[in-house]
């Protein structure tokens, strides 16, 4: 054997250590992309509708009107024409919003609404605690128009409220439920690729004043309850 050939076989040995280690090399890198083309498959239409939906929890003032007119159904004639004086007083709840926005311009959304306030009454005085429920479904547009880098939404829509006395505090008066209805509006961020989001906004109520089934509280007159609210959202 000549020493050339010698020489080409010894490299030929050296070599074949490092092209193995660059062909390991270059197919452990190219793993992670055909992992990845193999797994990156289409939403389904139903991961599409869903990735559509968002569940927000805000947190909530309750700023209660004062309302007053003459009772119109007391059983007894002294109650006829009295004038009675009402207002809740004003706390903090909470509001569980599920909304689907099909378009930025099409959108549904349920609301569970919480609070616990005092209804109060000028008659002899008269107060009665109340857990307050907000059962609501209503509609809501989201226009695709920045402002500042925040989306608004405006929306509106009715439901029902139901006043639930206290144990202790409730004066033994049964539940009352009313028609409710609302309006409200504000702006969102999305992070975290659309899956969080803080949301802040403001909102009013509209309800019959509960007389909760007593007649010398009945002056139907219509209270509404303003609501600032903030807090986040969640998507899929």
């Amino acid at each position: 054997m000549n020493r050339n050939a010698f020489t080409s076989t010894s490299l030929a040995r050296k070599a074949s250590p490092l092209l193995a280690a660059a062909l390991l090399t270059l197919s452990l890198g190219s793993f992670p992309l055909t992992a990845r083309a193999q797994t990156a498959t289409p939403a389904t239409p139903l991961e599409r509708q869903i990735h559509k939906m968002d569940l927000a929890l805000t947190g909530v003032g309750e700023y209660n009107t004062t309302v007053h007119g003459p009772v119109v159904s007391g059983l007894l004639a002294s109650d006829q024409g009295q004038v009675v004086t009402q207002f809740g007083s004003n706390t903090f709840g909470a509001l569980a919003t599920l909304r689907y926005v099909a378009r930025p311009y099409f959108g549904l959304e349920f609301n569970y609404g919480y609070a616990r306030y005092t209804e109060n009454y000028t008659v002899a005085p008269y107060q009665i605690q109340t857990k307050v429920n907000e059962y609501t479904i209503g509609y809501v547009a989201t226009p695709p128009h920045p402002i500042l880098g925040l989306q608004p939404y405006v929306g509106a829509g009715a439901g029902s409220i139901a006043f639930k006395p206290t144990a202790k505090g409730g004066e033994g008066a049964p539940e009352k439920a009313r028609a409710a209805y609302y309006y409200t509006l504000g702006v969102q961020k999305d992070f975290d690729n659309g899956h969080l989001g803080l949301r802040a906004g403001f909102r009013e109520l509209f309800f019959l004043d509960p007389d909760f089934g007593q007649n010398y509280l009945t002056i139907l007159k219509h209270a509404n309850t303003y609501e600032p609210q903030a807090g986040f959202y969640l998507r899929y």
